[in-house]
């Protein structure tokens, strides 16, 4: 099993095909998905949302949205 770096930010822009600019705390933008559990229960996410993400460790550009904060 793979080890995932759990990380919160802040969306920036919606962008198509479920995917979204989200800025981190440190300032560093990446690109996210949503994951599948969100998909299946309709999660709406707009600009502003604060989010939990899961990232991987050897690719720090992308990430995965798991939770929505508010």
């Amino acid at each position: 099993m793979e080890d995932h770096i759990e990380i919160e930010g802040r969306i920036l822009a919606v962008l198509g095909g479920t995917m979204f600019k989200v800025q981190l705390d440190n300032k560093h933008v990446v690109l996210a998905g949503i994951s599948g559990r969100m998909r299946k229960r309709f999660v709406r996410l707009t600009i502003g949302d604060r989010v939990k993400m899961e990232m991987s460790p050897y690719d720090l550009a992308k990430a995965r949205i798991v939770w929505r904060l508010g």
